[in-house]
């Protein structure tokens, strides 16, 4: 029996995993890095153990310091979570040599699967369908030209060691293969320890169906169901949902012998995906299976309603499976989306910064996955993933409704992410429909920003927030003067890159307000909390006594709103009739401004390090060449020649760790 767990993880992966622990009456110990000090997960176990510097290869990465963690605390077993070492066929021996169980499948099938080539050729063999493709030794970039002139466009260039996006890119013209091999090799190799690459022939219009399976060590492998994967942004999924509408109850069956097929191939025991691409003609073909519980694994919790940790702690305890495959019944349809930090207006740029009030959704039918807390920092370590957000219904459409619900009462202050773009998606016709494809979010929400959203009642909030803050109100209210002070002077910068989920602003703006915007607050009877206000040419009379804490209600002209406001250092953070601003409060008398930069340097958008730098000083450089590599939140970003110029200084080198905004280099553009 397993008594005790050491969850080698964070975040809301770790969270997960207590949770089963606890209603499994099983200790568990959780292990942080310097930047997880205050971490949820942390909180939630029975015990903690710190591991080491903020980096993951320094901590969570860190095989030594798991164990040594391991040893301290005498667990029976180690669950790796899903990322990190959770495929790791190396850590999954070296548990076992330390004496503890193991949480996954045997190594010999996580080495067997890791390598998408081996794992092909390996599946070919059992008969399971695969993609046209190379993936032999020679991978030298003449050998990738010869074998995509036989492949034949489009083409998609992989990692041969992981998955999840990294080392991916789409090849549509024979001349764009050489600069997606390196930017493939690069980023492989920083994920997954390996530059090994495969060439495959893109499948167009496809839909991404993966199987979830199930083995134990006694011979018994099943499945238990699908889940759609398609809705997805570079190759990362931010959607999905079980069943999927484009299956029938003959090709789920169909689906799902295969899987099990490739699964019995390499004797797997425990949770495992097998993953395939769908065309529009009912063909699937395997990309490549994962040796470990999925992110998504909750929509086949709330169809099958089984707990899915549960289950792959008994079968690592030898336990057989619960269930055989005809007792495996399907209730409803759920629905998954992923709330990540990361600004979908400016090219999904990952975002580091407070979580000021985070409140996650309920009601029927609800479930939400996280690691997070009203109070934690993001931080630019780890992946921006911070939340799944799931709802389950007797049918997709309750369920899409329920999720449209869901994500319209999620409140997320103090940083740039996601949940507005996640509201467009759910609201989209042809979602609503079912009718998509892995190009869905390219075809229908290219160029997206969030909708117009009101600005004026944000800004309404901002500067009563900002009044009542005044230490000198409540000793100047209520007398009589004769010369009675004029109105107070609210001054705000509603500024496009703090603008929540970055919101640009200009046409459809309420009140067509500018960046820069002054509020007139005039306080008609202290005693009766009576304002007039004035926003450009807007006139508002407001109704609203001091508040404790982020919960307002401000009336506005004779209509009542709810309000959470959330002050920090000289911003306002405003959610107002689901949707928020975020204004900084300007001071009274002018500041002396810093000198801008030099004309032609090029910024961070984001804090990270730098991956490759491709100039040289002296160089020159066409518009929109790539000139240097950054890396943040496990995403590769490349910095680009906004004109033809040449390289006057290069102010960082690979390797180092930059802030967001600093000048990364500079360009003479000439006259």
């Amino acid at each position: 029996m397993i008594r005790s767990i050491l969850i080698a993880n964070r975040g809301e992966i770790a969270c997960r995993i207590v949770r089963s622990c606890q209603r499994l009456g099983i200790h568990t110990v959780a292990v942080y890095s310097e930047a997880d000090v205050g971490a949820k997960h942390v909180q939630l176990a029975d015990t903690a153990v710190f591991i080491g510097p903020s980096s993951a290869t320094d901590s969570y990465l860190n095989q030594h310091a798991i164990l040594d963690a391991a040893r301290q605390t005498a667990v029976d077993a180690i669950h790796p979570g899903y990322g990190f070492l959770a495929e790791n066929a190396g850590f999954a021996r070296a548990c076992a040599g330390a004496g503890f169980i193991f949480i996954g499948p045997n190594a010999e099938a996580i080495e067997q699967m890791g390598n998408k080539r081996a794992a092909k050729a390996l599946v070919a063999q059992a008969g399971v369908p695969v993609v046209p493709g190379y993936g032999g030794a020679d991978q030298s970039d003449g050998r990738f030209q010869t074998e995509a002139v036989k492949i034949g466009l489009p083409l998609l260039v992989k990692a041969a060691a992981g998955g999840g996006g990294k080392g991916m890119r789409t090849v549509l013209a024979l001349a764009e293969l050489p600069e997606a091999l390196a930017a493939a090799r690069r980023e492989a190799l920083a994920a997954f320890g390996s530059a090994e690459l495969l060439l495959e022939k893109l499948v167009l219009q496809p839909r991404h169906v993966e199987i979830q399976v199930f083995g134990d060590r006694h011979g018994s492998v099943i499945h238990l169901g699908e889940r759609d994967c398609s809705i997805q942004r570079r190759h990362q999924k931010v959607i999905e949902e079980s069943p999927s509408p484009a299956l029938t109850p003959e090709l789920r069956a169909r689906m799902g012998e295969t899987a099990v097929a490739a699964a019995r191939a390499v004797n797997y025991d425990n949770a495992g995906t097998v993953e395939f691409l769908l065309d529009a003609d009912g063909n699937f073909y395997f990309l490549e299976m994962n040796t470990r519980l999925q992110v998504e694994h909750p929509v086949t919790e709330m169809v099958t309603g089984l707990d899915l940790v549960a289950w792959q702690i008994a079968v690592a305890a030898g336990a057989p499976l619960p269930l055989i495959q005809d007792q495996v019944l399907l209730s409803g349809h759920a629905i998954e989306a992923r709330l990540y930090a990361e600004n979908p207006a400016n090219d999904f740029l990952p975002v580091a910064g407070p979580a000021l009030l985070w409140r996650a959704p309920a009601g029927d039918g609800v479930r939400v996955d996280d690691g997070l807390q009203t109070g934690d920092d993001v931080s630019v370590h780890y992946d921006p993933m911070l939340a799944k957000i799931i709802a389950h219904g007797p049918d997709r459409k309750t369920a899409v409704q329920r999720l449209t619900r869901a994500l319209e009462t999620a409140v997320l202050l103090g940083f740039t992410h996601n949940l507005a773009y996640l509201q467009a998606i759910v609201q989209q016709p042809d979602f609503v429909a079912g009718n998509y494809s892995t190009h869905f979010l390219g075809e229908k929400l290219t160029d997206w920003q969030p909708a117009a959203t009101n600005i004026a009642l944000g800004l309404i909030g901002a500067a009563l927030a900002q009044f009542y803050s005044w230490p000198q109100h409540p000793q100047n209210s209520g007398y009589w003067r004769n010369n009675p002070n004029g109105p107070i002077r609210s001054q705000f910068a509603v500024r496009p890159d703090r603008f929540l989920n970055g919101r640009q602003l200009g046409e459809g703006a309420s009140e067509n307000l500018s960046g820069l915007e002054t509020v007139l607050l005039e306080p008609k009877r202290f005693h009766a909390n009576q304002f007039d206000i004035t926003i450009g040419e807007a006139q508002f009379v407001v109704t609203c006594a001091p508040q404790i804490g982020p919960e307002w209600t401000v009336v506005v002209n004779g209509r009542s709103h709810h309000l959470l406001i959330v002050p920090h250092q000289d911003e306002f953070w405003v959610q107002a009739d689901s949707s928020a601003i975020c204004a900084t409060a300007l001071p009274r008398l002018p500041r002396k401004t810093a000198v801008s930069a030099t004309a032609g340097s090029l910024r961070a958008p984001m804090p990270g390090s730098v991956l490759a730098v491709l100039v040289q000083a002296g160089q020159s450089v066409a518009e929109g060449e790539p000139l240097l590599k950054l890396e943040a939140m496990k995403m590769e970003h490349t910095i680009r020649a906004p004109a033809a110029g040449q390289v006057a200084e290069i102010f960082y080198a690979p390797g180092d760790a930059v802030p967001a905004d600093a000048q990364l280099l500079r360009l003479d553009f000439g006259n």
